[in-house]
């Protein structure tokens, strides 16, 4: 790969994640904060429902998104019409006050966002030549990306509040800045042509025919639950900090920013020193096995604030669990699929995870969150952050179990191919 392919699928993967990294971790603060104190005074419910728009995009967008790539358009350029879109939405958004607005245009900037966080990765996986090796530093970029958004949020909240305008949400605002900058930007990546002759124009049901192949089902099953679990850091882990542990809201995007720093460290320098000793599989189950040891933390610190400090030092956690599984995960997928499905593979994943996934996960986060909540709204988080603790632990048993990591000549798309 040359350096100039390096720099703009890292640039690109740095916005990528800028966007979303500027409103996921910290809206619901801003959400769910009472109107007395700047918020909108939304209950644990709504949050999920908002939260669980772009799951439900990526359960759409997957069966055109892959198609349109693998088929008619150049990625680069299907990329940059998308991130104009998108931006153009979440402006609109950011100055929304009212629960029914704000969910209309969090479905519509996710329908424009949600395909182009698979696109993003068959992008960069065209231009690879060893993804094992490669993958790893440009993605880590996107890292960097969600933590850029994070610091500069809560830079601009401690120290230039007045820029935002009044009934504006800084996180969406700055969300809506990136996707513009990326959407201008996408049209200068590298070229990546649709394949037009020789290949299935069914490619997303072959696609989903990989499923046949037991370790692959067991993959996909497994990643389903991880990530409905997943929610419960994205959605509550802001008013928890603020709500629950007392940490002030200015700040909490720059802690926030913990799980990216040592996700960083993870992908960066673990990732390609322990994937080709481990192997996949038993990488991804220490991916899964740090959710419940998180969520444990978070149990133990709701009824000792003096744990405020272990608390926030477990939001680490997040790199190991989102790197040795997710992004192992990608190029799981990437491995066991045919060169001509491998867009339509990736959107398999992202609709199992970040769309089906995460959907459920968002609204059993919001259903567990009203569950735990009483008529003052004071939320017994400790019981909120058990809910996970089972659910991860039993993931982290049954996948060693039944997953069995296959060399190259045994993998689904080479079986479909005899």
């Amino acid at each position: 790969m040359s350096m100039s392919i390096r720099v703009r699928l890292s640039l690109m993967m740095l916005l990528q994640y800028a966007i979303w990294g500027a409103w996921a971790p910290v809206l619901s603060g801003y959400l769910g904060k009472p109107v007395s104190e700047g918020g909108l005074g939304f209950q644990p419910g709504q949050l999920g429902w908002i939260y669980s728009m772009l799951p439900l995009a990526s359960i759409i967008t997957p069966f055109f998104a892959g198609q349109i790539a693998d088929r008619y358009l150049a990625t680069e350029r299907f990329l940059g019409i998308l991130h104009l879109l998108g931006a153009g939405a979440l402006i609109l958004m950011a100055s929304q006050q009212q629960y029914l607005p704000m969910l209309i245009w969090m479905l519509i900037f996710s329908l424009f966002y949600a395909p182009t966080l698979a696109l993003t990765n068959s992008l960069a996986f065209s231009h690879m030549s060893n993804a094992e090796k490669e993958f790893g530093g440009i993605r880590v970029w996107g890292t960097i990306g969600w933590i850029v958004s994070g610091l500069l949020l809560t830079l601009f909240r401690n120290q230039f509040p007045a820029l935002t305008p009044k009934g504006m949400s800084d996180s969406l605002l700055l969300a809506g800045i990136m996707a513009f900058i990326l959407g201008v930007l996408s049209f200068g990546l590298p070229h990546t042509p649709p394949k037009r002759e020789g290949v299935n124009p069914w490619a997303f049901l072959d696609a989903l025919k990989l499923m046949k192949d037991r370790n692959f089902l067991v993959f996909i099953l497994v990643s389903f639950v991880v990530a409905t679990e997943l929610q419960f850091y994205y959605v509550l882990t802001a008013p928890f900090l603020e709500k629950g542990m007392g940490v002030p809201g200015e700040n909490v995007p720059a802690w926030m920013t913990l799980g990216q720093i040592a996700e960083i460290v993870v992908m960066a320098a673990l990732l390609p020193a322990l994937l080709p000793k481990m192997g996949l599989r038993k990488t991804m189950v220490v991916g899964i096995i740090a959710w419940p040891i998180r969520y444990v933390i978070f149990a133990l610190g709701a009824d000792m604030p003096s744990l405020t400090w272990l608390v926030i030092a477990s939001l680490t956690l997040h790199g190991f669990c989102y790197v040795f599984f997710f992004t192992v995960g990608f190029i799981y997928v990437d491995r066991v699929a045919s060169a001509d499905i491998r867009a339509s593979a990736q959107n398999l994943i992202a609709l199992v995870v970040l769309g089906i996934g995460s959907y459920v996960g968002s609204l059993f986060t919001g259903w567990v969150g009203n569950f735990f909540t009483d008529a003052a709204g004071v939320t017994n988080w400790r019981n909120v952050f058990l809910v996970p603790v089972v659910l991860t632990v039993l993931c982290a048993i049954v996948f060693p179990l039944l997953f069995r990591e296959k060399t190259e000549q045994d993998s689904p798309a080479a079986a479909a191919s005899h």
